[in-house]
């Protein structure tokens, strides 16, 4: 009697722990799907393109070293009545101050590419600020504009530098169509992938400097223009007010008919 006793107790023991256990499966399985998107929603990103249905798209040059090559450039843009962004380093604005203020009177945007181009997840919100407003200070002087579009060097960023620039009212731009020019391909290579690669609402990452890109941009500018392509300042193509970044870095503007198809998606990756 005693032997079935205990029996029966560990039988009860046993369902019990059973119990508790198929309860922590069904609670882990529950939990980790919304932990995993808790932590999605922390996530932050820039701007790499724009949803827009109509052909237009933006060019944008990187500027940290060297100006050789900055007055053929604004001749072809000229030449094609083009506009394009250039993201200039403070560092580089005191080295070349006059191509800075030829890039503006051209009608081109010089917009704000960090103060000496560090990787700015390894720096403090502190120096992020210093890094931005020194780089600001030094192109408004010259242009008489205040940046509003900050691209971060190396194309390095994190919450912080989202959420920093956002404070400073500067909104971050990556871009979705690399040309690849820094590598030193060639023209007709850095051509064949650009022109592969746009899409209504992209962003064009060129170099000031880079070694073709002078000889590959009027085949470029050309076939995009006879396509129909607008191409426009970045200022120009994103939206501006209300918007949503969704996973793959692409601008939504808010309105009416977009916010309940692209609220949920922001709202689960935090990407406003």
């Amino acid at each position: 009697m005693k032997v079935w006793i205990l029996k029966k107790h560990t039988l009860i023991f046993a369902a019990v722990v059973t119990a508790l256990c198929v309860a922590l499966a069904f609670f882990v399985i529950q939990l980790v799907p919304r932990g995993i998107a808790a932590a999605a929603a922390k996530k932050e990103l820039p701007i790499y393109c724009v949803d827009r249905t109509e052909k237009i798209a933006s060019l944008s040059f990187d500027a940290a070293w060297g100006a050789e090559d900055t007055p053929t450039l604004i001749r072809i843009l000229n030449e094609h009545h083009v506009h394009a962004t250039f993201f200039v380093v403070g560092q580089w604005v005191d080295k070349y101050p006059d191509a800075v203020k030829a890039l503006s009177d051209a009608g081109n945007e010089v917009m704000n590419h960090s103060d000496t181009h560090p990787h700015m997840p390894s720096l403090s919100r502190e120096a992020m600020q210093a890094q931005v407003s020194q780089c600001d200070q030094k192109i408004e002087k010259i242009t008489g504009k205040k940046p509003t579009l900050f691209r971060p060097p190396y194309g390095d960023y994190n919450n912080t530098v989202i959420e920093t620039l956002r404070g400073m009212d500067h909104d971050v731009i990556q871009w979705d169509v690399d040309s690849l020019d820094w590598k030193g391909i060639s023209a007709d290579a850095i051509q064949k992938r650009v022109l592969s690669k746009v899409r209504p609402g992209s962003i064009v990452l060129f170099h000031n400097a880079a070694l073709h890109t002078p000889e590959a941009l009027p085949g470029i500018i050309d076939s995009l223009q006879k396509d129909g392509y607008q191409l426009v300042p970045i200022s120009q193509l994103i939206y501006h007010g209300a918007y949503t970044i969704d996973t793959q870095g692409r601008q939504h503007a808010v309105t009416s008919s977009t916010e309940s198809s692209h609220a949920a998606d922001a709202a689960s990756t935090g990407l406003f």
